[in-house]
């Protein structure tokens, strides 16, 4: 009996355990580059959070879902803001939030893509996030860039014209392993 007990053991598959992350708000950044005007245009969101779980060894149970308060994006200029998060633009008014969310991660031949789903405005999309990762001692850094169309989630009016038509979401995350 204790050598069945012990063979059940050894030959019975344990899920491996999926590594949580706690995001260290201050050193990473949620920003984005766009175009208006002819120059190029930078910005970021103050208030956002992320809740990960991966594990390059565990991939089948990564996941994503980070949420960024669109009321709290600046570029610095006034004016700008204004028209971002106006009405026509984010809405923050109405949709307080933006979301990413992601159950399949995978390895690539230059880092990870996350395959995802991206909210803003309440206008879904299909995305893929290309990440670089790097793991060391406990703490992960990842950065990430994905450019979308802002036509695609309803944000900006005909009067915008080419202004921002596309914009790059850029990502610098840095988290410690969750005990």
């Amino acid at each position: 009996m204790l050598r069945t007990a012990l063979a059940v053991l050894l030959f019975t598959a344990t899920p491996a355990l999926a590594q949580d992350w706690t995001v260290d708000t201050d050193a990473s950044r949620v920003g984005f580059e766009t175009s208006a005007f002819g120059s190029t245009v930078t910005g970021e969101f103050a208030d956002w959070s992320a809740a990960i779980t991966l594990d390059p060894a565990d991939l089948a149970n990564a996941r994503i879902d980070a949420t960024v308060s669109v009321a709290t994006g600046s570029t610095g200029n006034g004016q700008l803001d204004q028209s971002m998060l106006s009405a026509e633009g984010l809405a923050p008014e109405t949709h307080e939030q933006a979301r990413f969310t992601s159950e399949d991660i995978r390895a690539s031949e230059d880092g990870y893509v996350a395959h995802g789903t991206l909210n803003i405005r309440g206008a879904d999309q299909a995305v893929i996030l290309p990440f670089n990762l790097e793991i060391a001692d406990g703490r992960a850094i990842a950065d990430a860039a994905l450019e979308i169309a802002r036509l695609d989630y309803g944000v900006g009016d005909a009067s915008w014209g080419e202004t921002a038509a596309s914009v790059t979401i850029v990502l610098h995350i840095e988290a410690n392993a969750a005990q």
